[in-house]
């Protein structure tokens, strides 16, 4: 089974786009390590404090999937640099 989902994040603390790019950095990077999860920013790249992030996980069942995604965002989520503005998943 795989899943993806789409992640929007809001940065209140950056005001710069290298400010950004370090907390989406070390967020990423921390997700890829801890989780069975690839990660990749897909859109706002130009914008100082938006970031929409894509997440895909494969898992021999839906169950597995469904929990490690679920780890995996409730990891970005727990981060006070920034807020979630949208969440999208899908099972492919």
């Amino acid at each position: 089974m795989i899943v993806y989902a789409e992640i929007e994040f809001i940065i209140h603390t950056a005001h710069s786009l290298k400010e950004k790019r370090a907390v989406l950095q070390r967020m990423t990077v921390r997700a890829k390590q801890k989780f069975n999860v690839s990660v990749a920013e897909i859109d706002h790249q130009d914008v100082w404090q938006r970031a929409r992030l894509a997440l895909v996980t494969v898992a021999s069942s839906k169950d597995a999937a469904d929990r490690e995604m679920a780890r995996a965002i409730s990891f970005l989520e727990s981060n006070p640099e920034w807020e979630r503005l949208d969440y999208f998943k899908e099972y492919l």
